[in-house]
């Protein structure tokens, strides 16, 4: 009797070595990439709701300027001047979004990958 216990015994420590204990670690890791995810998925949002402000902010700041305008030609260097700075703002604005979407697209495989 005492040895059907021990085997019986081996068997179930095998069979959480082997299936259950890698099951629940996967099932963790799996877990800690989607926190990661939603994580990472709100800080672009936020960011891409910080730049829409921003963007909004020059906008209205260049209108007001060009209400102001004395004559045509300032308001037409007021508005070359706005699209130039827009245009070099959309660009730093789209590395940041690309930059912030690697990174947590890096932090979501880690756990996966078995680095926390």
């Amino acid at each position: 009797m005492v040895d059907k216990k021990s085997t019986a015994d081996k068997v179930k420590d095998t069979i959480n070595e082997r299936v259950v204990d890698p099951a629940k670690k996967a099932g963790e890791a799996m877990q800690s990439s989607g926190k990661k995810l939603a994580e990472g998925s709100s800080a672009v949002g936020l960011k891409m709701l910080d730049q829409a402000e921003a963007n909004t902010r020059e906008a209205f700041a260049a209108m007001r300027a060009a209400a102001g305008a004395k004559d045509l030609s300032e308001v037409m260097k007021i508005q070359g001047d706005f699209l130039r700075d827009q245009g070099s703002r959309s660009m730093t604005q789209a590395r940041e979004i690309g930059d912030l979407i690697m990174q947590f697209g890096k932090d979501a495989v880690a756990p996966l990958r078995g680095k926390n």
